[in-house]
């Protein structure tokens, strides 16, 4: 089972139990996280795929650790002109352990299951407004005429 999701503006391939490297997250070490926007979750059996995302279908993930990626060396250049200018750069990184990818049916089957179980119901109380209503109220004024 596999599924594509979108994250930080990108979309990575995942399946449960690969180890992604995602553009930084605010998510502190050893947390989960969810990613809802799902474009697409193929099973052995069938494909879905969301216009643009799929209903109820969820990836979850733990975050193993923040980083840097490898140093990207910006090199400015103008000919015959002495310019030149050195920049480095680092990308910082988030790198996701994915745990768990769920579907809208298993939601489905799981909430069947617990509807099946014997629940205790508790006896609601109504209340009932008590409105009133206005009265209409009007007064005429007599005009006089004087001649």
């Amino acid at each position: 089972m596999y599924a594509i999701i979108e994250s930080c503006g990108k979309q990575y391939k995942v399946s449960e139990g690969d180890v992604v490297f995602f553009e930084k997250l605010d998510t502190e070490e050893g947390k989960k996280v969810t990613f809802k926007e799902v474009v697409l979750v193929s099973d052995d059996k069938k494909v879905e795929v969301g216009a643009p995302y799929v209903k109820g279908a969820k990836v979850e993930g733990k975050v193993v650790e923040h980083g840097k990626g490898k140093k990207i060396i910006v090199y400015k250049y103008k000919a015959k002109k002495n310019y030149r200018r050195t920049q480095g750069h680092r990308q910082p990184y988030t790198k996701v352990q994915i745990t768990k990818i769920a579907l809208a049916a298993e939601k489905a089957a799981k909430t069947e299951e617990v509807a099946e179980k014997p629940a205790t119901t508790t006896k609601k109380t109504t209340t009932t407004k008590a409105t009133t209503t206005k009265k209409a109220t009007t007064t005429t004024k007599k005009a006089t005429v004087e001649a």
